[in-house]
């Protein structure tokens, strides 16, 4: 009775494993291509949130991704659950897209801080210097004014 209930046990743990990996789609977006378009998305999806030159606000950018890569939705939905069924694969690809995008941000930066620094090097360039007034030494004359009657 033991060995039934172990073997049971065993093919219930078993069979909860999934395994599913989905046929390859026939328009299936090429690795290094599926790493820039999810890079472009998660650019895409985050500005939307900000204002643009405009000062507009939720605009939706991923049809601009879409037609930048020439692909539609479907096929990069195709593309993306194919490769998210294979963990191992996506996980380089997320790798790749997250290195991309810290070395994209540290460029940025990198121009940010040169435009501050080059900013604040021309204010303090420009920057006028007060002289403190000697009291002591400058006196200041009153004439009485006499109203005239």
């Amino acid at each position: 009775m033991k060995k039934i209930l172990y073997f049971f046990l065993l093919t219930f743990l078993f069979s909860c494993t999934s395994n599913t990996i989905f046929k390859k789609p026939k328009d299936l977006i090429p690795k290094d291509t599926m790493s820039l378009v999810l890079q472009e998305i998660m650019i895409a999806s985050s500005s939307k949130y900000v204002k643009n030159i405009n000062l507009e606000k939720n605009i939706n950018y991923m049809s601009f991704v879409y037609e930048r890569y020439k692909i539609d939705s479907t096929r990069f939905k195709n593309s993306n659950l194919y490769y998210m069924s294979n963990i191992d694969l996506y996980q380089k690809i997320f790798n790749d897209v997250k290195a991309n995008l810290e070395k994209q941000k540290e460029e940025l930066t990198a121009l940010k801080n040169k435009k501050d620094s080059i900013r604040i090097d021309s204010i303090k360039k420009h920057k006028v210097v007060k002289k403190p007034i000697d009291l002591k030494n400058n006196k200041l004359t009153l004439k009485k004014i006499v109203p005239k009657s």
